[in-house]
């Protein structure tokens, strides 16, 4: 008999166990969002210790939903913000000590309403770092931050702080510059980026303007489908342009 993850016991235990899954059931749910996601792949974030599904006394796999929720979120940080593993690792440790924010239900809807443009404004407002807890989360130095602040690459907020995107661009500086890119080299993608932004700006800022509030509203949620958008395109041109095949 499987091991009940907290407490419980008789019907307890049957209806937990009813709801663990094999792990060709969690990949079939999560192609539907994932349609390039492997077994491989699933086991790979088990042995970075992203998931701990439970094992049978035969040695079978079995995910729960709270691990499939945790796999959707996983892959989601990789696809639309290509975070680190060890960045996406201390998020969801952090959101299981209550200090960050509720991970996104799987499947959720890329047309937010009103509230879930407050909630993610909330969101990005709590995942502010200081300067020593952003060095942290890069594995990096204060020489490194000064010289990615010098080429523009990171920036601190007016009252001193970084955002989470500014943690995402200086773990894959980092990541870069393991293969000898150094910040220097990406100016033009820095640059490349402000033109982009530019052109969503143009896109969204009739939606700005507009007298209605809950189409200001919607100006938020249409730049970040952009900015997802714009993202993806480019991963792919980069990719077209290496002559890689996009699995």
């Amino acid at each position: 008999m499987l091991e009940t993850p907290r407490g419980g016991a008789g019907n307890g235990t049957a209806a937990a166990d009813h709801r663990l899954m094999s792990i060709g059931t969690v990949l079939n749910t999560l192609r539907d969002e994932f349609p390039e996601v492997t077994i491989s792949k699933i086991r790979f974030l088990e042995s970075e210790g992203l998931i701990e599904p439970q094992r049978t006394p035969s040695g079978y796999r079995k995910f729960s939903p709270e691990d499939v929720e945790r796999l959707g979120y996983v892959l989601r940080m990789q696809r639309d913000h290509y975070l680190p593993l060890k960045v996406i690792r201390d998020q969801l440790d952090a959101s299981e000590r209550g200090e960050g924010s509720v991970l996104p239900a799987q499947g959720s809807s890329a047309e937010p309403g009103d509230g879930d443009v407050v909630a993610a404004d909330e969101e990005r407002t709590v995942a502010r770092l200081g300067r020593e807890a952003l060095l942290a989360a890069a594995e990096a130095d204060e020489e490194q931050l000064a010289e990615w602040e010098t080429y523009g690459l990171v920036a601190p907020l007016p009252d001193g702080s970084y955002d989470a995107d500014a943690v995402t661009v200086a773990a894959l500086v980092v990541e870069l510059g393991r293969f000898g890119i150094e910040p220097r080299h990406l100016r033009a993608m820095k640059g490349a980026a402000d033109r982009e932004a530019g052109l969503v700006d143009q896109v969204v800022a009739p939606l700005r303007r507009h007298r209605n509030p809950q189409t200001r509203a919607h100006a938020e949620a249409r730049t970040r489908e952009l900015a997802g958008l714009i993202g993806r395109l480019h991963a792919a041109l980069v990719h077209s342009a290496l002559g890689v095949r996009v699995r």
